[in-house]
């Protein structure tokens, strides 16, 4: 059985998916963009968009009852790998002791010419 998680934390599905779902007790994130709950995009540094794609995913790992300790595994699409080591810096702000298996790859263009996208799996409820 798998469960719909949605929150006005985050911004709304901009297109036929849901914010993420709950499946044998593991939340998976759909991508995150640097997109405010109004809808609104974050311009600027690969920081600025960064710090705002880790705010949605903190609100809807909450929705999903989860947390970043409860993060297995990202995966990260960057618009530039040139930006990797400042996005890194961010990064690491928010995985601290806990660190999740991840992935990152150079895309060519994300949603609304963002410069970063995150999804992520969590064990719900942690």
């Amino acid at each position: 059985m798998m469960k719909k998680v949605e929150t006005k934390e985050a911004p709304q599905a901009i297109g036929p998916y849901s914010q993420g779902v709950i499946a044998n007790n593991l939340f998976y994130s759909s991508g995150q963009i640097p997109l405010t709950p109004q809808g609104e995009m974050v311009t600027g540094s690969i920081s600025d968009q960064t710090h705002q794609v880790f705010s949605n995913l903190k609100a809807v790992l909450s929705a999903a009852g989860s947390s970043f300790e409860g993060v297995i595994k990202t995966t990260v699409f960057l618009k530039d790998m040139n930006d990797f080591q400042e996005f890194n810096e961010v990064y690491q702000q928010y995985f601290t002791t806990h660190q999740p298996a991840r992935s990152c790859v150079e895309v060519a263009r994300l949603p609304k010419d963002a410069l970063v996208e995150i999804e992520l799996i969590a064990i719900a409820g942690k």
